[in-house]
C-alpha cells in the first residue's frame, strides 16, 4: 500500500505532464503558419533545408487522439495514485475471472483422466499433452522442459527416484512434496575420515578414485558406522527415506571428490514444494502421469 505522499506525487505527476503536452501542442498550433510556403527556419545540414511549414494535419490529429485516450484510460482504470478508475478493474480480479473460465471449461475433462489409472492413462495422447503442459508452466522451472533436471533437481527420466517410481510414489511426491535433508558431518568426522568415505563412494559407484587400499578401507568402515543407517549397507539408497542410491552413478549434486565430499561437510537440504492446493488432485494425476511415462519411455525403448 503506497502513503499518501506518493498517492498524490503520482497524481501530480501525471497531470502536470498531461496538461504539459496539451499547452505544448495549444502554443504550436496557434504560432505554426497557416499555409504552404518555401521559407526555411534557417536550419541546413548537407544541402538539406527544414521548411517552415504548418504540422501535417493528421498528426495533430493523431496527437489529439491520444490524448483524449490517456484521459479516458485515466477516468476508467487505476493510474492516478488510489484512484481505482470507474469501471472497478483490477488484475487480480482479471485473473480470478480468467482462472474462473478456465476451470469450468476444463475441469471436467481433468475430473474424467483423474480416474483413470496412471498405467493407462500414458497410453492417451491428449491425456499426456495435457500432462506435458502442466509441467512446463509448473514443475519445467526446477526440472527443466526435458525434465532431465539440473544441479539439486533430479532427472525425472531416468529411472532413478529418490522416493519411489511408482505412480503411487509419484503422485504422493507431487501432492505433499517433499524434504531431503542430508546432515553436516564436518564436525563429528573430520576432514580425514570425509576424505576417505569419498573415496569409497565413488568407489560404490565404479568411479575412479586415486585412495590406497587402506583409505579406502578405513572410508568403508566409517560409512558403515554413520552412513549405512540411511544408505543401506550396499549403498543402494533407501526410497523410505529419500536416501538416494550411491552405486548407480547418478548424482544429484555431482560426482566430483569435491562435490561429494563438499555434501559429507555441509550437508544438503532438498525441498519439493507439494502442489495438493494449487495444482489439485486432479491435475497431479495428469502430471504424476506424464512423469511416470518419461522413464517408461526409455525403458521401452531399450527393451
Amino acid at each position: 500500500m503506497m502513503s499518501s505522499f506518493w498517492h498524490w506525487w503520482i497524481i501530480g505527476l501525471t497531470l502536470i505532464c498531461t496538461l504539459a503536452v496539451v499547452l505544448l501542442l495549444a502554443v504550436i498550433w496557434k504560432k505554426q503558419p497557416k499555409d504552404m510556403t518555401d521559407k526555411t527556419t534557417g536550419h541546413e545540414y548537407d544541402s538539406i533545408k527544414e521548411l517552415d511549414n504548418p504540422m501535417p494535419q493528421w498528426w495533430c490529429v493523431l496527437f489529439v487522439a491520444t490524448l483524449v485516450f490517456s484521459v479516458g484510460y485515466l477516468a476508467l482504470y487505476p493510474g492516478l495514485g488510489y484512484w481505482k478508475g470507474l469501471l472497478g478493474w483490477t488484475s487480480t480480479n482479471e485473473l480470478e475471472r480468467n482462472q474462473t473460465q478456465y476451470h469450468r471449461r476444463f475441469a471436467p475433462e481433468f475430473a474424467r483422466y483423474g480416474k483413470i489409472p496412471v498405467e493407462e492413462l500414458i497410453h492417451n495422447p491428449k491425456a499426456m499433452k495435457m500432462g506435458r503442459r502442466i509441467f512446463a508452466n509448473n514443475c519445467a522451472q526446477c526440472h527443466g522442459m526435458d525434465a532431465g533436471g539440473s544441479f539439486g533437481f533430479p532427472d525425472l527420466t531416468d529411472g532413478s527416484w529418490l522416493y519411489g517410481g511408482t505412480p503411487e510414489a509419484i503422485e504422493e511426491t507431487l501432492i505433499y512434496g517433499r524434504q531431503g535433508q542430508m546432515p553436516a558431518w564436518e564436525a563429528i568426522l573430520g576432514n580425514r575420515d570425509i576424505n576417505n568415505v569419498t573415496h569409497y563412494v565413488r568407489e560404490l559407484s565404479g568411479l575412479n578414485t586415486d585412495a590406497s587400499q587402506t583409505e579406502r578401507d578405513h572410508g568403508k568402515k566409517i560409512y558403515q558406522q554413520v552412513c549405512m543407517a540411511c544408505h543401506d549397507q550396499n549403498g543402494t539408497g533407501n526410497t523410505l527415506l529419500g536416501a538416494p542410491n550411491l552405486t548407480d552413478n547418478k548424482w544429484l549434486y555431482g560426482s566430483s571428490h569435491a562435490q561429494i565430499a563438499y555434501t559429507l561437510r555441509k550437508g544438503r537440504n532438498g525441498v519439493m514444494p507439494a502442489w495438493k492446493d494449487f495444482l489439485g488432485k486432479d491435475r497431479v494425476h495428469l502430471v504424476a502421469a506424464y512423469v511416470y511415462s518419461l522413464s517408461h519411455e526409455k525403458e521401452d525403448t531399450k527393451k
